[in-house]
């Protein structure tokens, strides 16, 4: 189940920079929990290239309802938070390339 998240998640793009949040470095966390009667629940820490942006509730609203289309998941929770600040470092070298940020 964290690996189709984390593919789910590739899926969902910062509206500002045409690269998914997964390799700009955005997510910053994603823990599962298997409830008792077999589904599991997701906990999720995502992050905003600028804590100025507007679009976070677009975004974490698009990163759960993803989410929640894997069948086992009854429920993601989405945070955002800016601990630690993002910075470019965090990015994957495929993205880095992409935004010409090496």
């Amino acid at each position: 189940v964290r690996k189709l998240a984390w593919e789910q998640m590739r899926a969902c793009y910062d509206p500002e920079i045409p690269i998914n949040i997964v390799d700009l470095g955005l997510v910053y966390a994603c823990d599962v929990t298997q409830n008792e009667d077999g589904t599991r629940t997701l906990e999720v820490q995502i992050t905003l290239t600028a804590p100025g942006c507007g679009m976070g509730e677009i975004l974490v609203d698009d990163v759960r309802d993803k989410i929640q289309r894997i069948p086992t998941v009854r429920e993601a929770r989405v945070a955002l938070t800016f601990d630690p600040p993002w910075n470019q470092s965090m990015m994957s070298e495929a993205a880095r390339l992409q935004t010409g940020m090496f």
